[in-house]
C-alpha cells in the first residue's frame, strides 16, 4: 500500500479499471461503496489510529503481523481490499497457468476443484470474513479461511488470491445469495495476477 512521505499517511489506491468495467458481475454500485466508501473508511481510519504510536511509519504488513484490536482491523481491511480489486479484471485469465498451474496440481488435483474448495469454504464462512489462497515459503498451496479482517500474513503465509464475502462486496447485486456472489466472482477474478504473485514469491 502507498504512502504519501511527505504527510506519512497511508493513501488510498485508484481502481485499476472503471468503475462501469466488471458488470455485470459486479455492478458499478457495488464497486462505488466496496471502494469509495467501505475501503477509503478503513484508510482513513487506519491513518488516524496509527498516528503517534510505534507503528507510525511501518510497512502495513509489519502492522498487520503485530497489531491487534481496531489497528490491526484496519490495516488489514485496507491491505485486504488492495489486494482483492488487484485480483480483478475485466478481461481475466480465466485458468490458472505456469507454475502456479502446476502447485494448484500438486495442491487440489486439478484448477476446478480449487475454484470448488474456495467456493465451499467462502459460503459456508460465518459472519464475514475472507477466504484466501495462500502459500508457504515453499510455494506450497493452501485455503485459508479467515473472520473479519483476517489475513495469512499473520500466520506466515504468502497471500495469492482472496475472496471478500463481506455482504458489503456482494449484498447490493447479489442480497442474500452469496453462493451467487462468489459464482460471479471467478467470472473477474485474473489468475495472470495470481501466478505473478507466485512466481514473485517462488523466485521465477
Amino acid at each position: 500500500m502507498a504512502t504519501d512521505n511527505t504527510i506519512g499517511k497511508f493513501l488510498l489506491a485508484p481502481l485499476p479499471y472503471d468503475m462501469q468495467a466488471l458488470a455485470p458481475h459486479i455492478s458499478e454500485e457495488t464497486l462505488l461503496y466496496h471502494h469509495d466508501k467501505h475501503m477509503a473508511a478503513y484508510v482513513s481510519k487506519l491513518n488516524e489510529l496509527v498516528g503517534g504510536t510505534l507503528y507510525e511509519g511501518m510497512a502495513i504488513e509489519d502492522i498487520i503481523r503485530q497489531a491487534e484490536g481496531p489497528l490491526f482491523n484496519n490495516a488489514a481491511q485496507a491491505w485486504n481490499h488492495e489486494f482483492y480489486f488487484a485480483t480483478l479484471s475485466p478481461s481475466p485469465q480465466l485458468m490458472p497457468s505456469g507454475r502456479l498451474l502446476e502447485a494448484v496440481n500438486t495442491a487440489f488435483g486439478d484448477a476446478d476443484s480449487l475454484r470448488q474448495n474456495m467456493t465451499q469454504a467462502a459460503v459456508a464462512l460465518f459472519g464475514s470474513g475472507w477466504v484466501w489462497l495462500a502459500a508457504d515459503d515453499r510455494g506450497a498451496l493452501s485455503i485459508v479461511s479467515k473472520p473479519n479482517a483476517g489475513n495469512p500474513l499473520t500466520d506466515g503465509l504468502h497471500p495469492l488470491l482472496a475472496i471478500d464475502v463481506w455482504e458489503h462486496a456482494y449484498y447490493i447485486d447479489y442480497r442474500n445469495a452469496r453462493a451467487d456472489g462468489v459464482k460471479a466472482l471467478w467470472q473477474v477474478i485474473d489468475w495472470k495476477a495470481v501466478g505473478l504473485r507466485y512466481d514473485a514469491l517462488t523466485g521465477k
